[in-house]
């Protein structure tokens, strides 16, 4: 017989709970200690734990892209790529993630490193393999765009990607993030049917810093999923239109509070689009730079926004729902998630 839920121990019974990641990008899971390692190989003066934890303190959402830059300019060689994806990969296994969707920014390879993204790629692949080998997470690729960085700059990243989706299967999907008020969505319209074309699947960050405008603007040029939506609690026809159309968000909440974006964690819209039937999913974002994982995403709802286990599960199968899998991993995932009970 099962036990009633307040009987339960939530973290146990959430860890257990078959879970999907399908907005976190590898550059934000660097932990400080790796990131130590990290600067033992490249730096003459290796940061301390101490240092390297300081880098990742920031006041807003534009420190916290500074805070973002300043950690992935330690990763300076595909070996540095091959170590954080594998890390990741083994901490996504321990809070029960059984598949993660992984942003890589292309455009940081190109922009700050300005060198070919091959070698980097052949890096995430062999990691990506003897993860899945070692601790049974599958992983898909979704290549990001820095928005900011220009029409011109995210023209070869998109190119790219249709490259790299040619020759590994893993990579699945195209998407923008970056800053919003420097890069609107409706620049990227063109490239975005072109990607289209050559098969990738479209994600956009959007309302994320900036008004519901940019949501509107996600969806006009067809991405298929957005990233963060939280100025969509903002416009009532949006929200319908989220609704009808069940657009899956990809809700970051822990993010939204600590980028300043959300004022508080009381604002934050997770439960209301709930409630109003949005295609809601959580995750976590860069997890290090917030405090907080998936795992701990799924304890916040819990806790703080009061889901019920059966609304988490309901979670967990929209995330699953809502992956670019293919249908038959997806089908076998969702009847995991519909038939877990306790742990």
């Amino acid at each position: 017989m099962a036990r009633k839920q307040n009987e339960i121990d939530a973290a146990a019974w959430l860890r257990g709970l078959p879970k999907a990641e399908l907005h976190l990008h590898l550059e934000g899971t660097i932990k400080p200690e790796t990131l130590v390692e990290l600067s033992q190989r490249h730096d003459k003066e290796p940061l301390t734990l101490g240092t390297a934890q300081a880098l990742y303190e920031y006041e807003n959402f534009l420190g916290f892209l500074q805070s973002f830059k300043a950690v992935t300019e330690r990763l300076r060689w595909p070996e540095d790529y091959e170590l954080i994806t594998y890390n990741m990969i083994r901490d996504l296994a321990s809070q029960g993630v059984v598949h993660a969707e992984v942003y890589i920014s292309f455009g940081i390879i190109y922009y700050w490193k300005k060198t070919d993204v091959e070698p980097y790629v052949e890096a995430i692949e062999r990691a990506r393999i003897r993860g899945e080998k070692d601790f049974g997470v599958t992983l898909l690729w979704i290549v990001d765009a820095v928005r900011h960085f220009g029409v011109e700059e995210g023209a070869k990243v998109f190119r790219k990607a249709a490259e790299m989706k040619a020759l590994y299967p893993s990579f699945v999907g195209i998407g923008i993030g970056g800053d919003e008020a420097r890069g609107p969505a409706s620049q990227f319209r063109d490239l975005y049917k072109e990607a289209q074309r050559a098969g990738l699947r479209l994600t956009a960050h959007a309302g994320e810093s900036v008004g519901p405008e940019s949501i509107w603007a996600a969806i006009n040029i067809g991405a298929e999923r957005i990233g963060h939506a939280l100025s969509a609690q903002s416009d009532p026809e949006l929200l319908g239109v989220l609704a009808e159309r069940q657009i899956p968000l990809e809700l970051n909440v822990t993010s939204n509070i600590k980028t300043g974006c959300c004022t508080s964690f009381d604002e934050h819209p997770l439960k209301h689009y709930f409630d109003s039937g949005l295609m809601v999913t959580l995750n976590s974002d860069d997890p290090p730079m917030f405090g907080s994982n998936l795992l701990g995403e799924y304890l916040l709802a819990h806790e703080r926004y009061g889901f019920t286990f059966d609304q988490l599960r309901e979670l967990a199968a929209n995330a699953v729902e809502a992956s670019f899998l293919d249908p038959t991993r997806k089908l076998a995932l969702l009847q995991r998630v519909e038939q877990y009970v306790e742990p």
